[in-house]
């Protein structure tokens, strides 16, 4: 894979979580629904020519410089930006909390599985099997089937992005696991896991506390 389309690919997804990043920023800024709509555009279109504009001593597009902050973003943060986006841009709702949530705690298992073992807490090393490996291929297949057949398409649809996009190296990296999933959407599973969870327990408290009639 030449190095230019890598280094392009990962420009392009830090450029799509910048804008979803801002236009969901533009949505604490604005007061009502029409007004985040129509300046959020106006907004994601600055943003997009901005990250664009070659800067320092190196003539560097501003999202190189990001990139050294933030690493290369997951296939899968970026398909999640751009869904993002569009929704909000065109004020449509293309999937339901429920789907949302599914990933979340997929991501969140998958990390905390994850990144403890491949920092040396056990025996076995569970970042190799993402250079290639039939059980690991089967599990995601096994995930899929199992999301879909209880109705849940977003989390199927990642792992399908997430696995042409390996199969094509699109990216720098040939583990599979980088094109499922970083560190930064693994810390917004996590917070949003005990979010779900802390409102689940919360509300199951108050129904608890209510008088029966």
């Amino acid at each position: 894979m030449f190095p230019a389309l890598t280094d392009f690919v990962a420009l392009v997804g830090i450029a799509v979580v910048a804008c979803a990043v801002c236009l969901r920023l533009s949505g604490w800024v604005f007061t009502t629904a029409d007004q985040a709509n129509a300046k959020g555009r106006w907004l994601v279109g600055l943003c997009f020519v901005v990250i664009w504009i070659p800067v320092g001593l190196a003539h560097l597009p501003v999202a190189a410089y990001l990139r050294g902050l933030t690493s290369d973003f997951s296939v899968s943060l970026v398909v999640l930006a751009a869904l993002n986006l569009f929704g909000r841009l065109f004020s449509l709702k293309l999937f339901d909390r429920r789907e949302c949530q599914a990933v979340f705690y997929g991501v969140a298992a998958a990390a905390f599985f994850l990144y403890p073992l491949a920092l040396g807490w056990g025996d076995w090393d569970a970042y190799r099997p993402g250079w290639g490996s039939a059980g690991m291929w089967t599990g995601l297949l096994f995930v899929c089937v199992v999301s879909w057949v209880g109705g849940l398409r977003l989390l199927p649809l990642l792992i399908a992005f997430a696995m042409v996009s390996w199969t094509a190296q699109l990216m720098e990296s040939t583990n599979l696991w980088d094109y499922l999933f970083d560190p930064w959407l693994a810390m917004a599973a996590i917070a949003k896991s005990v979010a779900a969870g802390a409102t689940q327990l919360r509300g199951q408290f108050l129904h608890k506390k209510l008088p029966e009639k």
